[in-house]
């Protein structure tokens, strides 16, 4: 194994890394600045509101893309597991 692997394997990982956290964290992104202009317009400074709204979106969104999700980390494991004997010699 040489740097060169090393370094496309960590480049694959990180990259496999944001496409399946992006979609939580987008959906997420995108209810928190909601709730943080509803929060300015109407002047209600809760901390905990916030809270709910995001677990729901967070819910959903693996309810939703949660099977893309599982697909795209066990390929990436298969192709990382079957890679080891190349890697080895």
């Amino acid at each position: 194994m040489n740097a060169q692997m090393v370094l496309t394997m960590g480049q694959e990982a990180l990259i496999m890394l944001l496409m399946v956290a992006s979609p939580v964290l987008g959906s997420m992104l995108i209810v928190g600045l909601v709730i943080s202009i509803f929060q300015a317009v109407t002047q209600i400074n809760e901390a905990t509101l916030t809270f709910v709204p995001k677990l729901i979106s967070a819910i959903a969104v693996f309810a939703i893309a949660g099977p893309w999700m599982l697909n795209m980390l066990v390929e990436y494991i298969r192709r990382t597991i079957e890679a080891i004997p190349f890697v080895v010699s």
